[in-house]
């Protein structure tokens, strides 16, 4: 199999016990990480940033509190196939709001310049997604955009020293999983056995949605088992692939592998591919996407806030089942706790 197929759809799938919890009446944390949004103004900033080393432009838009010295925690953001750095605002905002730095990074040939004005967009769409190069340029734009970050905070300017460079996670949707899974350490084997890594180890946590699964499902276990770090694992009932044949039942492949570091898995139910990036339906309904949203804000933040700020508070609503009370009926909550 050529190495395209590797480095876009490889992931795993073997059977692991997950835990799912029934909704309770009522748990000391249920009522935690409940507000629509934090406590910081949020304002934004655009930066187009060129990496000399590989010769490409990296567009990137940056959501941050606008008051408070900080420092606060930084998240890297990996659009999915055809976005582009204004997409998934609702996840920016909610995440500067509570006191992190959303960095959302454009990834050029990947963006939605491939399908715009394009009289054929969905093969267009299609060929950037088997672009080898693609694969191989956007985990590394997110080590760049790390880069940058190091950079801004040592510049004048609204972030200058204010950025927590010890506490980075990444996050991404479709594609943009893909993207998050590659920094967080999974390990592509090729063809004849060699294998490619873009693990950045600035990295503390990540959040992979709508995560893409491998056509080719051999040496699943040397691909997972060098992913050291906490994940939440999101996607839908009907999270199938717009692009490709992925089926929403596959989508948990990555959780179900990865064994060295705490793992979550949220299913939505009814969820679509669409849903976590903020658009429209695909195929009609929808009338839960206000909802899903807010389960996956509250979700995300809770995590971001038990591993990037270490706060067991937040830990425990989402393993003692807090977060389980807040989801109902509305999908199913797992998750894998590393032995200590």
């Amino acid at each position: 199999m050529r190495w395209t197929l590797f480095l876009l759809v490889l992931s795993g799938l073997l059977p692991v016990v997950q835990v799912h919890w029934a909704a309770r009446a009522s748990t000391p944390q249920a009522a935690s990480y409940h507000s629509p949004a934090g406590s910081y103004e949020v304002d934004s900033l655009l930066l187009e940033c060129f990496d000399s080393a590989r010769s490409r432009r990296v567009p990137m838009k940056l959501y941050y509190p606008k008051t408070g010295s900080g420092p606060f925690p930084v998240i890297i953001f990996s659009h999915g196939l055809g976005g582009s750095r204004e997409g998934y605002a609702y996840l920016g905002r909610h995440w500067a709001s509570a006191g992190y730095v959303s960095v959302h990074v454009q990834h050029l040939g990947s963006d939605d310049a491939v399908w715009r004005g394009n009289q054929q967009p969905l093969q267009a769409m299609q060929h950037a997604g088997a672009n080898l190069q693609n694969a191989l340029d956007r985990p590394r734009d997110v080590s760049f955009a790390i880069d940058q970050m190091e950079y801004i905070q040592r510049q004048e300017g609204p972030l200058s020293g204010r950025l927590d460079l010890s506490r980075v996670g990444v996050a991404g949707h479709s594609f943009g999983a893909y993207t998050a899974l590659a920094v967080a350490g999974e390990t592509f084997v090729g063809p004849g056995g060699g294998t490619v890594s873009f693990v950045d180890p600035r990295v503390q946590a990540a959040i992979p949605m709508s995560a893409p699964v491998p056509r080719n499902r051999e040496r699943l276990e040397q691909a997972f088992s060098t992913i050291r770090i906490p994940c939440l694992h999101m996607t839908g009932t009907r999270d199938d692939s717009p692009i490709y044949d992925t089926r929403a039942a596959d989508r948990r492949v990555p959780f179900d592998h990865i064994q060295a570091a705490d793992q979550y898995l949220l299913v939505l139910q009814d969820g679509d591919h669409m849903v976590f990036s903020g658009r429209q339906r695909l195929r009609g309904g929808g009338e839960n996407d206000a909802v899903f949203q807010e389960l996956i804000l509250q979700s995300s933040l809770a995590f971001w806030e038990a591993y990037l700020r270490h706060n067991p508070d937040a830990k425990a609503w989402l393993s003692a089942g807090g977060f389980v009370t807040m989801l109902g009926t509305h999908g199913t909550f797992g998750q894998k706790i590393a032995a200590q």
